[in-house]
């Protein structure tokens, strides 16, 4: 029971919760404070220029894409993203793709052990990489125009800088496990659909409605976790865009 409460009153991102659901892991509040977890992340390089960021006198630099409307620009890319995520589960496994098509061709159900995570596994690689790319992309724009509406938001745009680059190999790191987890789920859904088959003796071949709606669910879970990861993707432009709202 203790274990129970503990983990359903974890209060991290909603990534790291969600995954945690599915795999049915028990994950605790961290005890260090943030402070004391940056100190360990950020390596002495990082810390110097951290340092210079802050304590470097700065000066509004205006720039052409000071002109950005930038909510406009941050919805543009949310759009663009949550679109994306939206059409990545069009069932498609990558192997055995003719042998699937044939069958459906003859009104017969798709073998389930033709389904498989490899598939999956390289949409999920791509559109991180798309994430990645766009919500670089913002962030970089957004701090442009942070940096030419005054000194005191020009340093907080070095700063960010600063953090963007110490940060990179550790977000990339620790999101490359993300596609790990969802195999494991993948291989447990599957799974447990093959012993329900199995039980009732039908084998491979059965109504896809039945024999595949632990597909649906996966589908409906990696969707889940893709948009749950845009939201930490998208939280370093959230906070420029706040600070962008603060005008001088």
């Amino acid at each position: 029971m203790q274990e129970s409460a503990r983990r359903t009153s974890f209060s991290g991102p909603a990534l790291v919760r969600l995954l945690s659901r599915l795999n049915n892991a028990d994950i605790a509040e961290p005890v260090s404070s943030l402070s004391d977890r940056l100190s360990q992340w950020l390596g002495w390089s990082d810390a110097i220029a951290l340092g210079a960021a802050l304590s470097n006198p700065a000066s509004a630099t205006p720039q052409a894409t000071a002109e950005l409307d930038e909510d406009q620009e941050y919805a543009r890319v949310c759009k663009a993203l949550s679109d994306a995520i939206a059409a990545v589960n069009i069932p498609a496994p990558a192997r055995h793709r003719g042998r699937q098509s044939s069958v459906a061709q003859q009104g017969q159900a798709v073998p389930m052990d033709a389904i498989e995570f490899s598939t999956y596994r390289q949409r999920y690689i791509s559109l991180q990489q798309i994430m990645e790319t766009r919500c670089t992309e913002l962030r970089t724009r957004l701090r442009a125009v942070l940096a030419g509406r005054s000194p005191d938001m020009a340093r907080l745009a070095a700063v960010d800088a600063v953090m963007e680059q110490a940060m990179n190999e550790r977000e990339f790191s620790m999101l490359a496990r993300v596609p790990v987890l969802l195999e494991a789920h993948f291989k447990r859904l599957k799974q447990a659909a093959l012993e329900a088959l199995a039980n009732e003796d039908e084998l491979k071949h059965v109504p896809s409605g039945g024999a595949h709606a632990w597909l649906n669910v996966f589908h409906e879970d990696m969707q889940s976790v893709l948009f749950a990861e845009l939201d930490i993707r998208l939280q370093p432009a959230q906070g420029l865009l706040a600070a962008l709202a603060r005008r001088p």
